[in-house]
């Protein structure tokens, strides 16, 4: 027996509409080529914002191995419609539609004596929160790498901890693409305790100040 097929998690209003045409021509007059919105979720995880397919995986709630195939199908389809003159259509699939918010569980923040690290790639330690039902459920700590946090694995390792958002000081583009890529959405400018972070977060308090990296002029890490 085939092995069942386990709903794949999409962001909630991800899609604008639902058919894609070329002009001047009925819809009922073309052929359409359906893609799911599992499908199209895949298309603007890897494609448009960039992710690692480990990265997008986790973010479906899928296999790497089962997002690959999902948007390999997905990229198919979509030069299929746009090549050939066809109608798009976007519907169907086995999916779960969550809110953007919900589906951060682990919120990291770089973290010095219990207070929010204004250096990113220095920072003594991050803080993990474990995030359930919109409240902090738990809190542990993950050790920085030895030297710039910035020329390290840091962003995976965190991404495979289940850290999906973090609320940072200071932090330059090159570093906020990095953890972009694995899957770790990133607000800059925030500061006092690590907790008082997260609860503002949770309070929706919290904007990114798109502020880079302001300390350290003389840093070599590109970011």
């Amino acid at each position: 027996m085939p092995r069942p097929l386990n709903d794949r998690r999409v962001r909630s209003g991800a899609l604008p509409a639902a058919l894609w045409k070329p002009a001047g021509i009925p819809a009922r007059e073309l052929e359409q080529v359906v893609l799911t919105i599992d499908q199209a979720e895949a298309l603007r995880l890897a494609d448009l914002e960039g992710l690692y397919q480990e990265a997008a995986a986790r973010k479906m709630n899928v296999s790497r191995q089962t997002f690959g195939r999902i948007v390999e199908e997905a990229r198919k389809r979509v030069a299929d419609a746009l090549l050939n003159g066809k109608a798009l259509r976007i519907e169907g699939g086995q999916i779960i539609h969550e809110e953007e918010n919900s589906m951060h569980k682990n919120v990291a923040v770089p973290t010095r004596n219990g207070e929010v690290d204004a250096h990113f790639g220095h920072c003594e330690y991050f803080s993990v929160f474990e995030i359930d039902g919109g409240t902090i459920k738990a809190e542990r700590r993950v050790d920085s790498p030895d030297g710039c946090g910035c020329k390290s694995d840091i962003a995976s390792v965190l991404a495979k901890d289940g850290v999906t958002l973090m609320l940072a000081g200071n932090m330059g583009d090159g570093a906020v693409r990095v953890l972009k890529a694995n899957g770790i959405e990133v607000v800059r400018g925030t500061s006092g305790t690590a907790r008082a972070v997260v609860e503002a977060w949770l309070a929706g308090t919290l904007q990114d100040s798109g502020i880079g990296c302001k300390e350290h002029g003389d840093h070599d890490c590109a970011h």
